[in-house]
């Protein structure tokens, strides 16, 4: 939702981050409350947002929504993904579709960007 064309909730936002009034960004939680249907659930997935300005309780409450938040603790992960890497059980070749130096870096974004050549991720190469 944060990638479409930004209303003035946005530019509200925006002009509180800028003065440093506001560390959080709500928008697309409170873009997914207007969203979501009667009588539906929004869910918040690793995103936190603490403290949040025009937030909207009424539109939660006439809808009756469901809200329910977590976090995800990729940590406690990692030596058993390592693990299953190192036997072989886990592919991960396909995530990285294309390679290249770090001074490409710009062509990669762009590539990315556009999903041309049916570029999933760049890599760049520091050197």
């Amino acid at each position: 939702m944060e990638a479409h064309t930004p209303g003035p909730q946005f530019l509200y936002d925006q002009v509180k981050q800028q003065l440093r009034l506001q560390t959080d960004r709500p928008a697309a939680v409170r873009d997914a409350i207007h969203a979501c249907r009667k009588g539906g659930s929004v869910f918040v997935l690793g995103v936190y947002a603490g403290f949040v300005d025009k937030f909207p309780l009424g539109a939660l409450m006439n809808k009756g929504l469901t809200v329910r938040g977590a976090q995800m603790h990729g940590q406690r992960y990692i030596p058993m993904l390592l693990d299953r890497m190192a036997r072989g059980e886990l592919v991960t070749e396909y995530l990285a579709t294309h390679t290249m130096p770090l001074a490409e870096a710009p062509t990669g974004y762009r590539m990315f960007k556009d999903k041309e050549d049916d570029c999933v991720r760049a890599v760049f190469l520091p050197n």
